[in-house]
Order: structure tokens, then C-alpha cells, then sequence
């Protein structure tokens, strides 16, 4: 594990959690025993960011093309995140978690939207950590809600079109209460963001890993941060531009 400086973490991690499926073949399993193996990562990686001090932590848990996945394997799923939720919430309140949601939440079945939305609203008030879960999301499909949302505006004139820049174009995001991602994790070794977060990714640092989400620990994520610490992120300046006289 490298030695990471706590004076300069990353604000937002989003994680693309990656490789369920592949570690419960490489381990003779269904591959429902690896979505379960991969809750626990989930878990243990939520603990980790808290004790670590990392103030949003954004995971893309279900993505609308999941959709597309056999009907059997979805609902088991929704039973997890369930199950997820439920066994989790004494602990984020008594960590002082906030759980919010992005993406279409109302394609969910009742029972598990009922819960989530509980869970929402339980720990609403927590400040210490905002716990964002991308669900029934795409980022094509945000961006196209949002773009919906400024004609509508427009047309009832509660802004002009010259009013619209890039920065007041984030507050139709979802993500219009959290700053975007200063790193992207992805696992399992691909080499894509997969419609995940798309315009708020435009200068995270982005770090992929062989790991698959199952096996991403603790220390994975300390190794994650230490790799992000080693970069100058420039925002399109020169170096020169960046140094403290």
C-alpha cells in the first residue's frame, strides 16, 4: 500500500465498480454469490473513505443498460441493494452518512424504491460524508433530461437563452448539489467510462486497475488516492501558471 498525504485528498471519488461477474467465474460461483461479495466492497470501501475523510463518494451501482440484463439476475439486484440499504443505515447515521440518488429511480419496483427513498430520507440530515449511488442511470440520458429542463425554462421564461453557460448548465444535472469527481476509479481492467457521469468527468483524473470489484480493499483504494496525489491537475494551464510565488 502507498503512503498516501491526508492533506491532499481528492474532494469526490466517483468508482465505476466493475467485475462481479467475472470474479465469481474465476471463482466457480453464481453470479449472484459475486454481486454479494462485491456489497461487501461496497461496504468496506464507504468505511474506508469515511475514516479517510473523503467528503462525496459517487458509485455507479446500476446503469440503465443493467436494464437489458435476464429478468431473474435484476431482481436479485434489487433485493440486494434491499438488503443493502437496510442492514446499512443504523451505520450511516451513526457515521454520519448522507445517501442521495441519481438516475431514473422510478423505473425501480415499488418495494425497493420505498426503501431507498427511506433510507434517503433518514439520513438526510448527515453531513459528515454525502454517499451518492448512480441507479437506474446513464449519463447520455442526464444530459438530455437536463437539455429538456432548459427549454422548458425558456419557454416560460423564467431564463434566457443567453443566460445558459456551463456553470449554471450543471444546476439541471442530478448531480446539481455535489461538486463533480476529482478522481474516477474503474475496476477490472477496462479502459472506459461507460456512459457514467460524462460531462462532470471533463477533468477528473481517471485511474483504472485489474482488480476486480470484489477484491477492491482498502488498501486498493489507498493506491488509487496515492496514484492521484502524484498528478498536477492543470485545468488547462501550464505548470508555470500553477506555481506559488
Amino acid at each position: 500500500m502507498e503512503r498516501i498525504d491526508e492533506t491532499r485528498l481528492p474532494n469526490h471519488i466517483a468508482i465505476i465498480m466493475d467485475g462481479n461477474g467475472r470474479w465469481a467465474r474465476k471463482n466457480a460461483l453464481r453470479r449472484l454469490a459475486g454481486h454479494r461479495k462485491g456489497a461487501d466492497s461496497v461496504r468496506n470501501v464507504v468505511r474506508s473513505c469515511r475514516r479517510l475523510g473523503i467528503k462525496f463518494l459517487t458509485l455507479y451501482a446500476f446503469s440503465v443498460e443493467n436494464w437489458q440484463r435476464p429478468e431473474a439476475e435484476v431482481s436479485a439486484l434489487m433485493s440486494l441493494l434491499e438488503d443493502y440499504l437496510r442492514s446499512e443505515l443504523q451505520e450511516m447515521n451513526d457515521k454520519d452518512i448522507r445517501l442521495m440518488t441519481i438516475g431514473d429511480v422510478d423505473r425501480f419496483p415499488g418495494k425497493t424504491r420505498k426503501v431507498l427513498l427511506n433510507t434517503v430520507e433518514k439520513t438526510s440530515k448527515n453531513s459528515g460524508m454525502i454517499l451518492t449511488l448512480a441507479l437506474s442511470y446513464g449519463g447520455r440520458d442526464e444530459i438530455v433530461e437536463s437539455v429538456k429542463k432548459v427549454v422548458r425554462d425558456i419557454k416560460e421564461g423564467r431564463i434566457k437563452e443567453s443566460d445558459i453557460t456551463r456553470e449554471n448548465f450543471s444546476n439541471y444535472l442530478y448531480t446539481s448539489d455535489i461538486p463533480d469527481p476529482d478522481l474516477l476509479i474503474r475496476t477490472s481492467g477496462e479502459y472506459r467510462v461507460s456512459n457514467f457521469l460524462l460531462w462532470q468527468l471533463a477533468y477528473a483524473e481517471l485511474y483504472f486497475t485489474d482488480i476486480l470489484w470484489p477484491d477492491f480493499s482498502e488498501e486498493s483504494l489507498f493506491d488509487a488516492v496515492a496514484d492521484y496525489q502524484k498528478r498536477e491537475r492543470r485545468f488547462g494551464l501550464i505548470s508555470d501558471q500553477l506555481s506559488v510565488d
